[in-house]
């Protein structure tokens, strides 16, 4: 299928990183990669140590709707290739993680409602409250949406995915090999938390990609209503980090789960 043309290594930085913030993003690739070569492509690492992580230098090219479509089914046969569990770390990795500059929490957990509550939702929207960008009736209705998830109410008995945990477009890289992923906050959870946040954020051929996946992954009918839901994490991560937009968002959305 191609290899993606690379024109030297790019070092990723970020001065006073904590603990572990490069290791769990090898990790993070390496688990990714693993899931076989029909699975999405990811970026290689060449060196990671607790400065910075040495990647392969990707060159981007335009995004076409057919290579948008075939990304869409790789995405489908990552998460196939499954995890231990909700919010199961990497292969290679214990302890906690991060979405992008915010600590993530990877505790695996049997079912995905709790998960999602305890560990997706509640710390964030909490947080949010403290800052202030995401008011009291904002909180109140996410809290119930959570009563709802650990009720398992949204449950649907599909096995832990294999995801990617921050795929904006901009970790969406088109090669002329075809997409790449970077920047991963790998772990266990539902497939639709990738289309979620994929969805939220707009990526060219969206409507290829997510068509090919439902396709692939064989999801059943309606399963776009609940694309919001799976939105929820994103939003109030950004409520946490870019303020009260994001947070007025997250409200709207969480009035339709209640």
């Amino acid at each position: 299928m191609g290899r993606a043309r690379l024109t030297g290594p790019f070092t990723k930085r970020y001065p006073g990183a904590p603990e572990g913030f490069f290791a769990v993003e090898a990790a993070g690739l390496a688990w990714l990669r693993a899931a076989g070569p029909e699975a999405a492509r990811v970026v290689g690492v060449r060196e990671v140590n607790s400065e910075h992580i040495v990647l392969d230098r990707l060159t981007a090219v335009r995004a076409t709707r057919e290579a948008a479509a075939d990304f869409g089914r790789a995405l489908a046969r990552t998460h196939a290739a499954g995890a231990a569990a909700f919010g199961q770390p990497p292969d290679g990795w214990t302890g906690d993680g991060f979405i992008g500059r915010q600590p993530l929490t990877l505790r695996p957990t049997a079912d995905w409602g709790t998960f999602y509550a305890e560990q997706r939702l509640l710390p964030y929207a909490r947080q949010a409250r403290d800052l202030g960008t995401l008011g009291r009736t904002g909180l109140a209705l996410v809290e119930r949406v959570c009563g709802r998830l650990r009720g398992g109410d949204f449950d649907d008995g599909r096995a832990p995915a294999r995801i990617h945990g921050d795929l904006w477009s901009g970790n969406v890289v088109f090669t002329a090999a075809g997409v790449v992923l970077i920047d991963p906050a790998a772990h266990g959870g539902h497939g639709l938390a990738d289309l979620g946040m994929l969805s939220l954020f707009g990526a060219p051929h969206l409507e290829a990609v997510l068509a090919a996946y439902g396709e692939a992954a064989g999801l059943d009918p309606g399963w776009r209503d609940l694309i919001g839901l799976h939105q929820l994490q994103p939003l109030l991560v950004h409520a946490v980090s870019h303020g009260g937009a994001y947070g007025l968002q997250a409200e709207h959305t969480a009035r339709a789960y209640v």
